[in-house]
C-alpha cells in the first residue's frame, strides 16, 4: 500500500476520487507503470494489486467510496474438489477484479530419480551431500535447511518407541529456525537419515565447530569448513558447483518439488496409506492452501506414461541402497 500511495502522491492522482470517462484509473496507472517503467515480473505486480484491490472493497464497504475503480470479470477455476465441494454451488467460478496481468504458468522443474541418484554421488563434500539428502527427502527449503537445528538430531536407536524403518514426526519451530512466514509445521524424516544425521553430529560437525576462530558455537546442524552457518551464497554456490559437475541444471528448490512430486504418486498409489494424499504433502510443504499443492497433482497428471513410471516408487527407495559416507 505504501508503493501504492506514494505512486498516486509523485503523481498527483487522489484515491478516492471518481475518473472521468475515457481515462484510466488510479489503479490501472499504477498496474501499467509497475510494468511498463519498473518492468516488474506480472505475478509481483498482481500480489500488489490485489492488496489494493482489498483496500479499495474494504473502503467501499466502509462508505469512504461509492465504487471501486475497478470492474470484475467470471474467471473458470480447476481445483481439486474439496470435502465441501458438493455444497458449492458457483461450478468453479469466481469474480476477479479485471485488472489483473494474466500470469505465465509457472512450469515446475524437479529431478528424476537417476538424477537424484547422480548428484548424490557427485557430492563428495559429507556436509554438502546430508544437506541435500535432507532437502529431497524431507521438503525443506534452502533456508530452513542452513538454519536446521542441531538439537533436533538425536540417535533413533535408543528410543524404545522408534523401529528402524520408520518415520520420524519432527516438529519445525519459527524460534529454533527460519521458516517461511513463520508458521510451524511438521517434516517425517526417514529413520536411517536421522541415523546419518546423529553420526555426523558426533564425529563431523564437532570437528568443524573447532574451526571457528573466535571460538563462537552455533545451534545449526550445518558448519562451514570454517565453522561458520551457511550463507545463502554459499548454497547457490554449491548448487552452481554441483549443475556444474553432473552436466544438468540443479538448484534447492528442485529438491523440494522433487520431494513433493515423488510423494504424491506414492501416496496415490498406495493401499495402506490412510487419509488423504493432498492433505498430507500440503502440511509437510508447509503450503497454506491445498491447491497450491495441487499443481504437484496436475504435473503427475499430465506427464507421459514411460515418464510416471519413474515416480512409480516414493523417493527413500533411492537412499536404501546403502550409500558409503564420504569426507569432505
Amino acid at each position: 500500500m505504501y508503493d501504492y500511495f506514494a505512486f498516486l502522491y509523485r503523481n498527483k492522482i487522489t484515491w478516492d476520487t471518481p475518473q472521468p470517462i475515457g481515462l484510466s484509473s488510479p489503479v490501472v496507472a499504477y498496474r501499467d507503470w509497475s510494468k511498463g517503467v519498473l518492468a516488474l515480473d506480472p505475478v509481483t505486480i498482481n500480489q500488489r494489486l490485489r492488496i489494493v484491490v482489498r483496500f479499495y472493497e474494504w473502503a467501499k464497504k466502509t462508505g469512504l467510496i461509492a465504487e471501486v475503480p475497478f470492474d470484475y470479470v467470471s474467471i473458470q477455476t480447476y481445483r481439486q474438489p474439496g470435502f465441501l465441494a458438493h455444497t458449492d454451488a458457483s461450478g468453479g467460478v469466481v469474480q476477479s477484479p479485471d485488472i489483473l496481468l494474466r500470469e505465465k504458468q509457472q512450469q515446475i522443474k524437479f529431478l528424476t530419480k537417476e538424477q537424484i541418484i547422480v548428484c548424490h554421488a557427485a557430492l563428495m563434500n559429507k556436509t554438502h551431500r546430508l544437506m541435500f539428502e535432507l532437502m529431497v527427502r524431507t521438503g525443506l527449503r534452502q533456508v530452513e535447511c542452513r538454519t536446521f537445528p542441531e538439537k533436533y538430531v538425536f540417535d533413533p536407536s535408543r528410543r524404545k518407541d522408534l523401529t528402524a524403518g520408520q518415520k520420524i514426526r519432527l516438529r519445525l519451530d519459527p524460534r529454533d529456525m527460519k521458516i517461511k512466514f513463520d508458521k510451524p509445521r511438521d517434516i517425517d524424516v526417514p529413520y536411517g537419515l536421522m541415523q546419518e544425521l546423529w553420526d555426523y553430529s558426533v564425529r563431523h560437525r564437532q570437528k568443524r565447530e573447532r574451526n571457528e576462530v573466535d571460538g563462537k558455537t552455533h545451534p545449526v546442524m550445518f558448519l562451514t569448513e570454517a565453522g561458520r552457518v551457511y550463507s545463502q551464497e554459499a548454497m547457490t554456490q554449491m548448487y552452481r558447483t554441483l549443475t556444474a559437475k553432473v552436466r544438468f541444471d540443479v538448484r534447492p528448490h528442485m529438491l523440494r518439488h522433487s520431494y513433493a512430486t515423488y510423494l504424491l504418486w506414492s501416496l496415490r498409489r498406495s493401499e495402506a496409506f490412510q487419509g488423504e494424499p493432498l492433505l498430507y504433502v500440503r502440511d509437510r510443504m508447509g503450503h497454506s492452501d491445498v491447491s497450491t499443492t495441487a499443481i504437484y497433482l496436475h504435473l503427475i497428471n499430465s506427464l507421459e506414461g514411460h515418464v510416471v513410471l519413474e515416480h512409480e516408487d516414493e523417493i527413500d527407495s533411492l537412499f536404501a541402497r546403502g550409500a558409503g559416507h564420504i569426507e569432505g
